[in-house]
Formats: structure tokens, sequence, C-alpha cells
């Protein structure tokens, strides 16, 4: 029986954004390690319902550079959402971000950090407290935080607005192409959160 799934960490809701915006969504992990892919395969929910609210409005999602799960313009042309999936962290998590006002990253959060499938919506200085999620740093590379401090220190223009999903998770360790049950079932809930992030963008 799948463990429920709840939010921790209730905050209000985001202000509504401007009316210019640059958006990227990145879903961190590797997804054939059963419960260390949830950022990828909510990543890819977000990039389905964006294409089908495109379709919808009557527009048609626009063909993908390599590596995109989703690049489509909102707002009547005003803003951009871009979806990507990644497995890196620190400078090179950094770098993937210049140039965009608004960045929202899914990752599974270190194993006992969260109940499993738990969600919790942390800002920079909330990651920072916590500790890194699961791929935010590495052993080889600097944490988040530092890489976010050093770019900014050279001039990189870097989102100002940054939220981090944090899944808890049970198994990042064993090969399997299917997350642990309430993991599975934290999928929708936090592709929904996303969602809502956004703004109702589409």
């Amino acid at each position: 029986m799948p463990e429920p799934v709840h939010l921790i960490e209730a905050r209000a809701a985001p202000a509504p954004p401007p009316a210019s915006m640059k958006t990227l969504i990145i879903g961190l992990g590797n997804p054939i390690l059963t419960d260390d892919g949830v950022g990828v395969r909510v990543a890819q929910a977000v990039a389905v319902a964006q294409a089908v609210a495109q379709t919808l409005a009557g527009g048609w999602p626009a063909p993908l550079a390599a590596g995109l799960l989703y690049a489509g313009e909102v707002d009547g042309g005003r803003s951009t959402i871009t979806i990507t999936e990644a497995s890196v962290g620190g400078l090179r998590l950094m770098e993937m971000m210049v140039g965009f006002d608004r960045v929202l990253i899914i990752d599974a959060l270190a194993p006992g950090l969260a109940p499993p499938g738990a969600v919790r919506r942390l800002t920079l200085p909330d990651l920072e407290a916590l500790g890194p999620t699961q791929h935010s740093a590495s052993a080889h590379d600097a944490s988040l935080t530092t890489a976010m401090r050093v770019g900014r220190s050279m001039g990189l223009s870097l989102p100002a607005d940054l939220v981090i999903f944090g899944v808890g998770v049970v198994d990042v360790s064993n090969f399997g192409e299917q997350p642990t049950p309430a993991v599975a079932a934290a999928i929708p809930l936090v592709a929904n959160m996303v969602m809502q992030e956004l703004g109702g963008c589409s």
C-alpha cells in the first residue's frame, strides 16, 4: 500500500510572474536508478502538460533541440518556458541557469531527509540550511549554493527566482525503471505544484 503523499512546509502561493519572463525547469536524476529519477519523471509530466495546453490553445509545440523536453512561448509570446532533464550538480547546474529569470528544479532529497513521497518546496537559503538534494552537489564539484555565489560574483546573469522541489525517496542506488510506490504516487502531485508555480502559464 503506497504511503500517503503530503506536502511539508506549505507556503503562501507564489506571486504572479512579471509581464515577461524566461523560465527554465530542470528535472534532475537518473531514471534507471529507481527513485533517483523522480525529478526527471516530474519534468517529463510537466512537459506533456505544457504541450497539451499549448495544443488546446491552438498552438503547436516547436521542434525541440537535443536534450530539451519542451520549449514554448506563453503569454502571447512575451514569456518562454524551457523544460529539460540533467544529472549534473554544482557549477554545471549553475551554468545551465545563465540567462533565465526563473528556474524550478525538481530533485530527490537525500534519503532520510523526508518521508518517502513527501515534497519540500525550498529556496536557495533553505537548501543551504538543509543540505544539498541528491544532485545539487557532488564530491567532485561545488554545492549549488556555492556555485550560485561564484556565478553572481563573476557577473553572470543568474535567476533571481530559484525554487527547488525536493522529493523524499527510498532507493536511489539500485537499478530499476519504476520508482517505489510512495514516490510514484508523488509524481503527479509535484508536477501539479510545478504548474501552480508557473502561475498557470500555458
